[in-house]
């Protein structure tokens, strides 16, 4: 367990190549299905996201001291002809290690993303989540609107 003096020293970034051997792919195996990712396949990925520049933006946060990445947030902007043209960001694939929860990492990554959102000119942030973690969202200043709905092709 992490202890909470770290938390000022756990930083948010960007996704960087070499974290694939920091525990990314594991951390994101604690939110859903991830079958194990080649390191070619892992490389062709982050260049291609990469290649998006800001309007593709996966975060995470590393403890220093192990080395691992303990967090993890992605942010997408989608261009849209309502509101004047207007974008919209979409935040995925948010995940906290369950050994550093308790630490306000998860408040830290949705700040980093919406701060993102907004400064790429986005008129609001949305996200889909469970019911499980629909008040940490709240705390977060997000509130439910609408209903999800999914069609899955595998």
């Amino acid at each position: 367990m992490l202890n909470n003096s770290k938390e000022q020293y756990l930083d948010v970034r960007r996704l960087e190549i070499s974290d694939k051997s920091k525990g990314f792919i594991e951390l994101l195996q604690q939110l859903s299905i991830c079958d194990s990712v080649s390191d070619k396949e892992y490389e062709e990925r982050f260049r291609e996201l990469s290649s998006q520049g800001d309007d593709h933006v996966i975060c995470v946060i590393e403890d220093n001291h192990s080395g691992k990445i303990i967090g993890t947030g992605s942010v997408f902007i989608e261009k849209k002809f309502l509101r004047n043209c207007g974008k919209v960001g979409h935040i995925e694939d948010v995940v906290v290690d369950t050994n550093a929860r308790g630490m306000n990492l998860g408040k830290k990554i949705i700040k980093f993303l919406s701060d993102h959102a907004r400064s790429m000119g986005c008129y609001k942030v949305i996200l889909d989540c469970s019911v499980e973690n629909r008040s940490f969202y709240e705390k977060c200043g997000f509130k439910q609107k609408e209903i999800q709905m999914v069609m899955y092709f595998i």
